[in-house]
């Protein structure tokens, strides 16, 4: 008698019918070729970000293709606000699937002359935003089966890069947030995993890699030899999402092109 799975069974692992998602970040960029990918794979998702025009048309762009997207508006990083967001994904339906902590930001400027303010900004975005989110949302996330947490880290997290160390502060608690919530709620059942992106083809990105010289010098620290595509980490976010990466929690996966590796 074979152990595979029939064939509708293995199906199911690839599918995300049936789940809610939310989506922090989602108007643009990652967040939202996120969004879009985990529509195209049947869930239901809530799109976050604070500016409501663009969230609109995000979300109208999705609905075009046939999925399932909603807005969510809010500035995650105000607890009044993150409390209303999570109000509106939960109406009707007292569970939530998946969580993916995307939105956050950066100031490029040497360690010296950062302010306070901009520090706490930074800190308080890309970080605390994301720990009480999932904070407030780990109810619903236990009411579910299985439910899946992913964090948009970055390879800042993992190695120095030229400037943005509270960036990098940020994104390396967040990859310690990401293993020390994938222990403690498993038996939730909830799976908690962070994805690290290099440069990635996003308007943000864009600002930056506009330089030739500094685009050929990223180049020549990426094997790839290539920036990388909204796509691609959307990729690796909506496989830790499905059923089939089960048994995936508490890591964290740089998509990279080799740069985190990258050595003489």
């Amino acid at each position: 008698m074979s152990d595979l799975p029939e064939a509708s069974e293995a199906a199911g692992l690839w599918s995300l019918a049936g789940r809610r998602a939310l989506v922090t970040g989602a108007s643009r960029g990652i967040g939202l070729a996120i969004a879009k990918m985990l529509a195209e794979r049947g869930a239901e998702v809530w799109l976050n970000a604070r500016q409501r025009d663009r969230l609109d048309d995000a979300v109208a762009g999705i609905k075009a293709t046939g999925g399932q997207a909603f807005a969510a508006a809010g500035d995650i990083s105000q607890a009044s606000q993150r409390t209303a967001v999570l109000a509106a994904v939960a109406e009707g339906r007292d569970r939530l699937d998946i969580l993916v902590n995307n939105a956050g930001f950066n100031i490029r400027k040497s360690a010296l002359d950062y302010g306070s303010d901009e520090l706490h900004s930074i800190l308080e975005t890309n970080l605390v935003s994301a720990f009480e989110l999932a904070r407030s949302a780990h109810p619903l996330l236990a009411g579910a089966d299985q439910a899946s947490i992913v964090n948009i880290s970055s390879v800042a997290g993992l190695t120095h890069l030229r400037t943005g160390a509270p960036y990098a502060m940020s994104k390396a608690a967040l990859h310690q947030m990401t293993r020390n919530l994938a222990v403690e709620w498993a038996p939730d059942r909830i799976r908690v995993n962070a994805v690290a992106p290099w440069y990635i083809d996003t308007p943000l990105a864009g600002e930056v890699l506009s330089d030739p010289a500094y685009r050929r010098e990223v180049l020549a620290r990426t094997p790839l030899q290539r920036i990388g595509k909204p796509e691609e980490v959307a990729g690796a976010v909506v496989f830790l999402c499905l059923p089939v990466a089960g048994y995936i929690t508490g890591q964290v996966i740089a998509v990279d092109g080799g740069f985190s590796i990258y050595g003489f």
